[in-house]
């Protein structure tokens, strides 16, 4: 799947999308997650070890 493709869906649309689409959309909500959950992380280790 290209990323023009999934970039063209939209959630309000009203349609389903692919399989394929959703496990990619799935996939890449889960690498922002995990790149989010560790800067948090890193902030509050920062923050304790300034205390």
């Amino acid at each position: 799947m290209t990323e023009a493709e999934l970039n063209s869906y939209s959630l309000h649309s009203g349609k389903e999308p692919k399989d394929e689409m959703l496990a990619q959309i799935m996939h890449e909500v889960a690498q922002d997650a995990k790149k989010s959950n560790e800067e948090a992380a890193n902030r509050y280790l920062d923050d304790i070890l300034i205390l």
